[in-house]
């Protein structure tokens, strides 16, 4: 079954509805210039309110661009993230993997195939639209791209696909992509910032009716 991953949670409902509908992943995003940024203290409540286990509810992505070291063990000392998503560099990633000891994925911007990530040594990457010169943040932009770029790609490690995904299009997405895992973030909201319970039980449900292609959904 295609993994799903719902970003940018902000409040307690949208928590408990992805724990209802078995999402793998629920990301919080410390972004200040995100219409979804959460601090540390507010990530902690959410974390505390639903079970953080595989088998009883989601894994926590924590979300971070161009972060210090500092931020990140703020961050961690208020919420055991499982998992840290980084926009950075290549070098900066494998750092904090080593640093704080937890899988990172690295968010990559694909225009053509030769942007595709080769390097095993991270835990995974989040494949989407390349940031354009006009942006404000590096993603939850709306974005898509050509996803069959990731056709009969050999991934260096698990990844999953992102940007511009909605309700209508991510069956399409995951049979053009040929992806593991989808990430949304915009096309489940009814304003930039505030999810929809709605669209993401739509979203839930046609990603899951996507094609099944991982056994390890690390």
């Amino acid at each position: 079954m295609t993994g799903v991953k719902i970003c940018g949670i902000r409040d307690v409902q949208t928590m408990e509805l992805c724990t209802r509908l078995k999402v793998d992943w629920v990301g919080f995003v410390f972004c200040e210039t995100s219409p979804r940024f959460v601090t540390a203290d507010q990530a902690s409540r959410l974390h505390q309110s639903v079970a953080s286990t595989k088998e009883n509810g989601p894994l926590r992505v924590g979300l971070f661009v161009k972060a210090d070291d500092g931020l990140i063990e703020h961050v961690l000392q208020a919420v055991p993230l499982d998992i840290l998503q980084i926009y950075d560099t290549a070098d900066r990633a494998l750092e904090i993997q080593s640093r704080f000891g937890r899988p990172v994925w690295r968010a990559c911007g694909i225009a053509s195939r030769s942007d595709l990530p080769t390097d095993p040594k991270l835990s995974g990457y989040v494949i989407e639209a390349p940031k354009q010169p006009q942006d404000c943040r590096p993603g939850g932009l709306g974005r898509t791209f050509d996803w069959s770029l990731t056709q009969n790609w050999t991934p260096p490690s698990f990844w999953m696909l992102a940007g511009g995904l909605t309700p209508r299009n991510v069956q399409n997405a995951i049979q053009e992509s040929q992806s593991p895992a989808v990430d949304v973030s915009s096309g489940v909201e009814s304003s930039p910032g505030c999810k929809s319970a709605e669209l993401i039980e739509k979203f839930v449900a046609n990603a899951r009716k996507g094609l099944d292609l991982t056994s390890n959904l690390s």
